[in-house]
């Protein structure tokens, strides 16, 4: 049992009548010798003891009747004191499966509303930047559930929000089971989301951004084509092994970082697989993702392995491949970043029994045993989200059961076996084992049935059940299905431990440059002599970026120099963002403002950046009293906006100039992240042959696709003068602030100018020179 109960040992009760023996001797012994009087001496002699006796009596009756007053058979069944408690029996549960009544949404404002792809999380403030940033993911649909600390008017445009109240009015039977305060109230959203149409939900929180925008950049969401079926996916090898558990990040590159649900003992178990093997796609119905920044991890590590107040920002190899869990080999899955698909949406389920930070851990392990009942499997994908530290309270006492359980619990699960003819009743089944081995109540047991008529009640299908044999001996793998990957062992700066030798602190800055710009591409536009300067620019950024693509006035073939006009260059980005579909974001970056990269560090790559907080950049002129220029440019725009799409033109209006105005930026330097380069393309289309120039149709495209109040404000300090000619003075320049306009570099000796200026920053530099 998963804990054990300590009885009191009470003294054994005295008899109500006196108890002899079968052939009773020295009677003596026993009883005293009578005396013979009669009634009225005897009363006499012992008055004092019958009033003792009679006010006892009187005592105990009336404490009988006080306890026993909620309970009137207790006045005709009198129990035997200090009766030991027996252990109560644990009854499994009937569910009626011919007579479950459809549960359909009559109540909610969504209750026509329909989508296949839902993300789900719960709230308990205002809306986070995060789930600002979520809200955005094209082809999903946010669903936030409420609880009882989430504001009475919370409310964020284009989230599905489901209040406590409106909860308790879909008629599910799992509400009744709900802590109030919970995030485990996302059971509610679970049912919600398949009643509404879903096959795939990504299970989210709100302080979590997906990388790129995209959930398909790692993620399968696509199992039923052909290539889906037909994709080889890489898989744990148990050949040789007793492992029943992984810890994940080693593939990922972090040996010493290890997942919240692991249990403690396979913590040093930090070599990388002695070989792979490979697997047929298409069964990946669980995936769990990793996260960048603060990945899910336990309070021993979140306390012992960092420095001060300082966050975690844990970076994983994004480049490498997903692996596959065979049946018989488990990880620990959580609720902030994994997708479910159709065929495992039963194992939404989330134990209310438990702590919170337990519930998630324990579905996870008990929906891998059941996932293998239909041949499923668990796919750990490469990084797909970046979540923030805000430095909070990482309760040990709410992960003390883990510590504790998870090890047997994982062995539990590997012996457990059901003879059950429905995947429903082993559901039910492994939920009634393992309340009776105590690693959840009763309460859980009585919540999956529950949860199982739920689900069947919104018109969920079961799928089929699948043969399984994990004790029967594996065949050898042969060298031609052995796959060999060796996991890249990436830095843990917050580890206090040396992983990789002593790296002097420059090459250590260089390399956070690398990681966090590495998939970056910087398109430069050269107004100078290119053929003088373009080896120079592309040694001084090249070093940080992806790539660096350089456009000028004039092609050069031998120099990779392509051809593109300032006044209009915007409509030759979407070419570059053609040939980049993996890049995580475009910088663009004009010859005459130079980068200090190391000040770029803290921005949100996930957002737009512009200079829009930059008075002398980014300004609003009135077109009436102007030179017709600004007419016609405000003409054309006023063209372009009146064909935008609804969510463009809402944008641009809520946010940009009147009708008798115009909004020019100088557009030196922006960045648009991967999520934002279809609704730039699209712009882009829009304007077609128009003639609107850079600095007007820049702006024009960033107040359509967000709100200027959510762009990064990182570059708002940079220093941005306005003289015609550069002066390049060392006055000008500064290595504490973003980028620094205007300086001009057109010969070999003021790039090293420049390059001595830098090394302030980056002393590496210096090496160039």
């Amino acid at each position: 049992m998963g804990s054990l109960v300590v009885q009191d040992q009470s003294p054994p009760t005295k008899p109500s009548k006196p108890q002899f023996k079968s052939k009773p001797t020295l009677l003596s012994d026993r009883f005293s010798e009578s005396k013979s009087l009669d009634f009225s001496t005897w009363v006499s002699e012992n008055s004092s003891k019958i009033f003792t006796f009679s006010l006892l009596a009187l005592t105990v009756a009336a404490l009988f009747f006080l306890r026993s007053a909620g309970d009137p058979s207790a006045l005709l069944c009198f129990k035997t004191p200090h009766q030991p408690k027996r252990p109560q029996k644990i009854e499994f549960p009937e569910i009626h499966y011919n007579s479950i009544p459809p549960v359909a949404d009559k109540s909610s404002p969504f209750a026509s509303f329909r989508s296949d792809q839902w993300i789900v999380v719960t709230v308990s403030d205002y809306p986070s930047d995060s789930l600002r940033v979520l809200v955005k993911t094209k082809g999903w649909q946010v669903l936030a559930v409420g609880n009882s600390r989430t504001p009475k008017d919370w409310n964020l445009k284009g989230v599905v929000f489901l209040s406590m109240e409106e909860q308790a009015n879909l008629g599910f039977r799992v509400v009744d089971f709900l802590p109030y305060e919970s995030y485990v109230r996302k059971s509610v959203g679970y049912l919600f989301a398949i009643q509404h149409g879903a096959k795939r939900i990504f299970d989210a929180d709100d302080r979590g951004e997906v990388i790129g925008g995209e959930l398909g950049r790692h993620f399968d969401l696509d199992l039923e084509g052909v290539a889906a079926k037909q994709q080889r996916v890489l898989q744990y090898s148990r050949v040789g092994s007793n492992r029943t558990v992984v810890n994940p990040y080693v593939h990922f590159g972090q040996r010493s970082v290890w997942p919240r649900g692991l249990p403690l003992e396979n913590v040093g178990e930090v070599g990388h697989e002695e070989f792979y093997t490979e697997v047929n796609g298409g069964r990946q119905y669980i995936q769990q993702g990793i996260s960048n920044g603060l990945p899910d991890v336990d309070s021993v590590f979140y306390y012992t392995r960092k420095s001060g107040g300082e966050p975690f920002d844990i970076r994983f190899d994004e480049h490498a491949p997903k692996v596959a869990l065979p049946q018989g080999m488990m990880v620990p899955i959580n609720s902030f970043n994994s997708v479910f698909h159709y065929n495992a949406f039963w194992a939404l389920m989330l134990p209310v029994s438990v702590s919170s930070m337990a519930s998630d851990v324990l579905r996870g392990y008990w929906a891998q045993r059941l996932l293998w009942e239909i041949g499923g499997l668990v796919m750990v994908c490469p990084p797909t989200i970046h979540r923030y530290d805000n430095i909070e309270v990482y309760p040990f006492s709410e992960e003390k059961d883990l510590h504790v359980n998870v090890g047997r619990l994982v062995k539990f699960l590997i012996s457990w076996k059901s003879r059950k003819n429905m995947l429903s009743e082993r559901i039910l089944d492994l939920s009634y084992s393992m309340a009776k081995e105590g690693f959840w109540s009763e309460k859980d047991l009585k919540f999956t049935a529950a949860w199982i008529q739920d689900l069947l009640a919104v018109g969920y299908l079961m799928p089929r059940l699948m043969e399984i044999e994990l004790d029967r001996q594996r065949a050898n793998v042969g060298d031609g299905d052995k796959r060999e990957f060796i996991p890249r062992k990436l830095p843990s700066v917050h580890l206090g431990v040396e992983e990789s030798g002593t790296v002097n602190y420059e090459i250590g800055n260089l390399i956070r440059w690398r990681k966090n710009f590495g998939n970056i591409v910087l398109v430069m536009f050269v107004s100078g002599p290119v053929e003088r300067t373009a080896l120079e620019w592309r040694l001084l950024y090249g070093r940080i970026f992806k790539t660096v693509v350089i456009l000028s006035m004039q092609a050069d073939a031998d120099l990779a120099i392509e051809q593109s006009q300032l006044d209009h260059v915007y409509k030759y980005l979407p070419k570059i963002f053609s040939r980049f579909t993996s890049a995580e974001g475009f910088l663009f970056l004009q010859d005459n403002t130079i980068l200090n990269y190391w000040n770029l560090l803290q921005a949100d790559k996930a957002k737009l950046w512009i200079t829009h907080k930059v008075p002398r950049s980014w300004i609003t002129v009135p077109v009436t009293g102007n030179a017709s220029w600004y007419s016609k440019q405000a003409s054309m725009v006023k063209k372009v906006v009146s064909t935008m799409p609804v969510h463009f033109q809402v944008n641009y209006k809520e946010s940009g100039p009147s009708d008798r105005s115009l909004t020019i930026c100088s557009s030196e330097v922006f960045y648009i992240p991967r999520h934002f380069v279809s609704d730039l393309i699209d712009l882009v289309d829009l304007v077609g042959n128009l003639e609107i120039h850079h600095k007007v149709a820049v702006p024009m495209f960033f107040m359509a696709m967000d709100s200027p109040q959510n762009f990064d404000s990182v570059l708002s300090t940079m220093v941005y003068e306005t003289q015609a000619q550069p002066t390049n003075s060392s006055h000008l320049y500064s290595a504490q602030v973003s980028a620094v306009h205007p300086w001009s570099v057109s010969s070999e000796p003021e790039f090293i100018k420049l390059i001595r200026a830098m090394a302030e920053g980056d002393p590496l530099l210096m090496e160039l020179v």
